[in-house]
C-alpha cells in the first residue's frame, strides 16, 4: 500500500484534534475587516438567529432604506471559512446593492462549535442532504426570514464564496423549490467530496469522480435547472478551477445547452473570460466567469473585507443582475 503523503498525514491529524487545515473550503488567513460603513438613513442591519433539530445558526439581516413592507427579492449570502456575516458584508458590498435594486440579504453564521475555522461543512455527506444538517438551517433562516418580511417567494437566492460558495452548491440542488439561482464562488459542486480525504482531493485537482447530488426527499416535481453563476480564478491555488467548471456541468445536467465566450478586461485591472449557456429557447440560463491572474478571492470585492480582489470583474454586481434576470417559474 503506498505511504500517505505527509501533506494529507498533517491534514487529516489537524481534523482528528478537532481543528481544521489552513485552505480547506477556501479560506485561511486574511486581513482585519475594518469598521462598518454607516448605514444610509432609514437602513437597518440586524441579527437574528434561528434553532431546528439541526441546531442553531445566528445571521445578520440588511433591510435596505426603501422597504415599506413590499415584497422584496432575498439573496442568502454564505462567507467562507474563518469569515463572519459583517466582514462578507463588508468584502462583497452587498448591501450598496441591495440599496440599489431594493433587496434583502441574509447572511447566515457559521459557529466555531461547528467547525473550528467556521467553514460551512460542504464535505460532510449529513450537511448536503435537504432537511437534514447545514442545509435544513440555512433553508430555515431563509424561510424564517420570509415569514418576517415581505419576500417574493420567486425571487429568493443563494450565493457564496469558497466553503460558502459549496454550500451554495448544495442549496441550489437539494432545495430547488426555494431558490430560483444560485451564485458559486470559489466553491465547488454538490457532492464533490464524502469525506475528509476526498475534499482534499477535490480541492486540489477537482471531484475525482463526477459529484452526485443526494436528492433525498425531492419530489419529481420540483427537478429543474437551477439557474447559475459561478464565478473563480485560473491562479486560485486554494480551490482548483477545474471545480468551478464542475459546477457548471452539475448544474446544466443533461440539459443540451449552447455556449457564448465572451471576453474582457477590467481597466487596471483583471482580464476574463465570460461563457453563457443558453437553452434551446435562446435564453442564458448558466454564466460562468473565469478571471485570469486572480486568487483565491471575492473578485470586485472591498478591501474593508477579507479575501477579496478589488481588480474585478465585479461578482456582486455580476451575480445581482444575474439574479434578477432569473425569478423562479411558477
Amino acid at each position: 500500500m503506498p505511504q500517505m503523503p505527509e501533506a494529507l498525514r498533517g491534514f487529516l491529524d489537524q481534523i482528528s484534534q478537532g481543528g481544521l487545515p489552513q485552505g480547506l473550503g477556501g479560506l485561511a488567513q486574511g486581513p482585519m475587516a475594518r469598521p462598518a460603513e454607516p448605514l444610509p438613513d432609514g437602513a437597518q442591519f440586524v441579527a437574528g438567529s434561528f434553532s431546528n433539530d439541526a441546531g442553531s445558526r445566528g445571521y445578520k439581516l440588511y433591510i435596505p432604506s426603501n422597504y415599506r413592507g413590499e415584497a422584496m427579492p432575498l439573496v442568502v449570502m454564505l462567507h467562507g471559512c474563518t469569515q463572519s456575516p459583517d466582514d462578507f458584508a463588508a468584502g462583497t458590498r452587498m448591501n450598496a446593492l441591495a440599496e440599489e435594486h431594493g433587496c434583502l440579504i441574509v447572511y447566515p453564521g457559521q459557529t466555531q462549535a461547528a467547525n473550528a475555522q467556521k467553514c460551512w461543512n460542504w464535505f460532510s455527506p449529513g450537511d448536503q442532504r435537504r432537511d437534514q444538517g447545514e442545509p435544513a438551517l440555512i433553508s430555515g433562516i431563509t424561510r424564517q426570514v420570509m415569514r418576517d418580511h415581505a419576500v417574493d417567494p420567486r425571487r429568493v437566492y443563494v450565493a457564496g464564496l469558497s466553503a460558502g460558495g459549496a454550500a451554495a452548491a448544495i442549496m441550489a440542488q437539494a432545495y430547488p423549490d426555494l431558490y430560483a439561482a444560485a451564485g458559486v464562488h470559489s466553491g465547488l459542486a454538490c457532492g464533490a467530496a464524502r469525506d475528509i480525504p476526498s475534499a482534499f482531493a477535490a480541492m486540489r485537482q477537482g471531484a475525482t469522480l463526477p459529484p452526485q447530488p443526494d436528492r433525498t426527499g425531492l419530489g419529481a416535481g420540483i427537478r429543474r435547472i437551477v439557474p447559475a453563476i459561478v464565478f473563480h480564478a485560473d491562479k486560485d491555488n486554494t480551490v482548483h478551477p477545474r471545480n468551478g467548471d464542475q459546477v457548471i456541468a452539475q448544474s446544466a445536467g443533461a440539459g443540451g445547452l449552447r455556449t457564448e465566450v465572451q471576453r474582457g478586461h477590467v481597466p487596471g485591472g483583471h482580464a476574463y473570460s465570460r461563457t453563457i449557456h443558453k437553452d434551446a429557447a435562446g435564453q442564458s440560463v448558466l454564466e460562468q466567469w473565469l478571471v485570469h491572474g486572480g486568487g483565491h478571492a471575492w473578485s470586485g470585492g472591498s478591501s474593508a473585507g477579507s479575501y477579496t480582489d478589488p481588480r474585478g470583474p465585479d461578482a456582486s454586481r455580476e451575480m445581482m443582475r444575474f439574479f434578477l434576470e432569473h425569478p423562479r417559474g411558477t
